[in-house]
Order: C-alpha cells, then structure tokens, then sequence
C-alpha cells in the first residue's frame, strides 16, 4: 500500500481524495496555487505545497511542478482527481517514468479510451453498440459531407480529444457542415492541444445515461450500474441520478455488462465511465469513456455503498478488486445538484467572490461533498462549481422531495448560485415523470417555461 499519495488537484475533489486517504491509513499531500492559499481544507492535508500562480498552467496544468512536488514529499503515487491532469495519457506517462503510481489507468489504456475515435474502435470490437459516423478523424470539408451524406443530417462534429463541448458543432444541412468542420478543428486544437474531430449522427431527443466501472490489474472488472445524466446545459452536467428512471431494466443490464466488457477487454485498471446516448426507442449508442473518477461519483455510491474513491486508490496499488458482479446491488434511489457559483437570470454569469452565509442542508439521506466555510472567497479563476448536494430514498418520488427540502434549507450568500434554477427543474413535469432529454433546459430557457430563477 502507498505511504504517502500527492493530490494535483483542488476544492471538492482534493478534500474527498484526503479523506479517502486518511480511512486508509495513507498521508495526503496536496498541492496547491497562489489563488487557493488559504483554502481551508489543505490544513486537513498532511502537507501543502505551492507550485505556482493562480492561473492553471502555471499551477494545476504544470507537469514539471507537480511532478517536483511529488519528489520533494516523496510520494509513492499521484491522484488526479477530475478534470486538470486526470485525462493526460502524457502526464501518466511522465509519472511512470518518474517510478510515481498514476492513480488512474495506464497511458496505453487512457490513450485508447480516452481518444473518442480509439474508443469507437475498441468499442466496436468489443460488440458495444456506436453511433453511426466516421471511422476516424475528419480532415476536409469534402471528407466530412461524405460521411453526413451516408449517416444522414442531423450530424454532430466532435473533438477526438476531449468533451465538455469544445470543438463540439451540431450541424443540419451541408452548409451548415461545412461552415463549421475547420471551426471546430481549430477549438478543439485550443481547447485539448489537438484539433482531430470525427461525426457521429445526432439524435435530437436524446437521453444520456453512463455506466460506472471498476477494473483491477488483474483482469477482474464490475460495473456500478447507471446514472442518467440527462439534465444539462450547453453539455455540462446540471443534475445526475440513479437508476435512470423509465427505462428498460433488462436493456440496463445489457449495456452495464457492454460497459464491463469493454473496461476488461482493453486492460484498463482504475474508475471509468462508459458514456451512453439513448435514443426515443431505447437503444443505446456508446458516446465515450471518461477514463477517470467523475464529478457525480456521489449518486453511485448512495446506491450501491461502494466507495469508489478508495477502490481507485487500492486498484492503483496493486490489490484485486474484492468485489463480485453478484454481490453489487442497487438501494434505493440517489440524485445529485451541482452547486455552481453563477447566476441563471443572469445568463449564468460567474459570481466569484467571498461567501459570508454557508448554511448546508443535513437531516436524512442528505450528503454535501464541499470544500467551501463561511468565509471562503470564490476565485474567477477555475470551475465555478462550490459543492455538490446529494440525496438518496427508497424510491425516486421521495428522492425528489428529499432534495427539494434540503435545496430550500441551503443558505448561501451574497454569491448566486443554481440553486433557484435546481427547484424550477425538480418542480418541472417534465423532469417528475422523468422525460427530460439533453436539450431539454435549453429548450425550457429559450421558451420561458420554468419561470423566473432569481
């Protein structure tokens, strides 16, 4: 087991990883950038190092630093945690030159699913159902037109490298298709350093729905079951929950066993994600892997009380997963709201800037993963994202009420935050018989059907 782990991340994902630490008997060093000082959870690390100025690529982007970092504490590993350094296959690669443990998948596995075109293919071979689309990256405009022409319009162009909705261009007719194919190329070229995209078929109603799994280094791995992550804006996750509600339970666990199957099939050792669209007729598209632990963890862990953290932690050092598909089951139902510092009648403008009232909710099923106290000043300079409020119930109607209670007990201020927005939705029809799509909050903004949001 490691000694000592040095986290190369910040916020929510930094005190859940110390924490994970600390039950299994590790010391946690976290780094850290001038911006996040006196942040309050590094006093709760076992050492705090800087390694630089507050923007991310003097900081939390910086190979060399955080890899000085990890040699100067002696750290056995490194964890990533979301989003910065945790999808660098270069990065894994650099640390395994350096003898430090990735805490996450191999370069070659990340490498391979965790380049959207790489994954089409391994997905395909391993009988996972794609979309329809190009075999691999897009070059030329006559290349392009080609591929929508066989698939049929709508199309959907899509970075290789990374998500989040950069590089990202929907696309109904050929004009529109070729306006956007070098547009595209070139934010996907800013957004990820390579500016390779394909095309898929879009679907205009879909629903998105994910498959956590785990895989060892022995060649054991399980899945976690779904969450539908279904409630978004401009492709960021807003609200994610477990099972996903109306659907197919028998068409669920074909494709957490295709997820499965994939993880085993490539030798990928750590926590992943298996991405899914569904379609009107519930068939299921694979999207892409996440090839590392995601922000909505929490919901399956409510679930199915796996701590998926710690399995992370242990698979990276080496251990079996101690854990059979027959002995996963699911309690209950979870959901979790993102708690963002922006203002959704405000055009989700950024509120930075210091919180004087921090009053979480508690009470029953109620779980708050936050780095945020009273006091805590809000950089302008990463994700706006202050915490994460997690509920879980017997049945989903009652996970509905139990969040809406604890939404309306949360006191935050003066910063603005989503959670006027999270009641409008938990109130929605729409969203309480469980029939929202992806573009389904965008849709409901342009249209004013959720009503005022202040």
């Amino acid at each position: 087991m490691f000694r000592r782990i040095l986290i190369a991340n910040r916020g929510e994902i930094a005190l859940r990883i110390i924490r994970a630490c600390r039950e299994l008997g590790i010391e946690a060093v976290c780094v850290y950038s001038k911006a996040d000082k006196d942040a309050p959870y590094l006093r709760l690390a076992d050492r705090a190092i800087c390694i630089g100025a507050g923007p991310s690529k003097d900081s939390y982007l910086n190979i060399p630093r955080i890899i000085a970092a990890a040699e100067v504490c002696d750290a056995d590993a490194i964890h990533p945690g979301y989003g910065f350094l945790s999808e660098r296959a270069d990065f894994a690669a650099i640390c395994r030159e350096c003898k430090i443990e990735f805490i996450g998948p191999s370069p070659e596995a990340m490498a391979q699913l965790g380049d959207k075109v790489a994954a089409k293919r391994a997905a395909k071979a391993a009988k996972v159902p794609i979309f329809p689309g190009s075999e691999g990256a897009i070059e030329e405009e006559d290349e392009a037109v080609e591929v929508a022409r066989e698939i049929g319009f709508p199309v959907i162009i899509k970075a290789a490298a990374g998500g989040g909705g950069r590089g990202m261009r929907v696309c109904h007719n050929e004009a529109t298709l070729r306006a956007s194919i070098k547009k595209a190329q070139q934010e996907a070229k800013a957004a990820f350093g390579d500016g390779a995209v394909f095309i898929e078929k879009f679907l205009e109603h879909a629903r998105h729905v994910e498959v956590q799994v785990l895989g060892d280094k022995h060649g054991h791995s399980v899945h976690l079951f779904e969450r539908d992550c279904s409630m978004q804006r401009r492709h960021q996750k807003l609200i994610e929950e477990a099972p996903a509600p109306g659907v197919d339970r028998k068409k669920i666990a074909a494709v957490c066993e295709s997820a499965a199957k994939l993880i085993r099939t490539t030798g990928y050792a750590g926590a992943a994600t298996v991405e899914f669209l569904m379609d009107d007729e519930q068939n299921f598209y694979m999207l892409e892997v996440n090839t590392r632990v995601q922000v909505e963890h929490p919901v399956t862990e409510m679930i199915t009380g796996q701590d998926i953290v710690k399995h992370s932690i242990l698979i990276a050092a080496g251990e079996k997963l101690g854990l059979r598909q027959k002995d996963i089951a699911v309690t209950g139902h979870a959901m979790e709201c993102r708690i963002n510092a922006e203002d959704p009648a405000r055009n989700f403008m950024p509120s930075p800037g210091r919180i004087d009232t921090w009053e979480v909710p508690g009470g029953p099923g109620i779980r708050m993963d936050t780095h945020v106290v009273p006091g805590y000043m809000v950089p302008p300079t990463y994700d706006s994202m202050v915490g994460k409020l997690i509920a879980h119930a017997d049945d989903r109607e009652q996970c509905v009420a139990r969040m809406v209670r604890a939404l309306r007990e949360f006191r935050v201020g003066p910063i603005k935050t989503v959670i006027p927005l999270h009641l409008r939705l938990l109130e929605h029809s729409a969203f309480r018989e469980g029939a929202v799509d992806i573009h389904f909050l965008e849709r409901a903004l342009k249209q004013d059907l959720l009503g005022p949001v202040a």
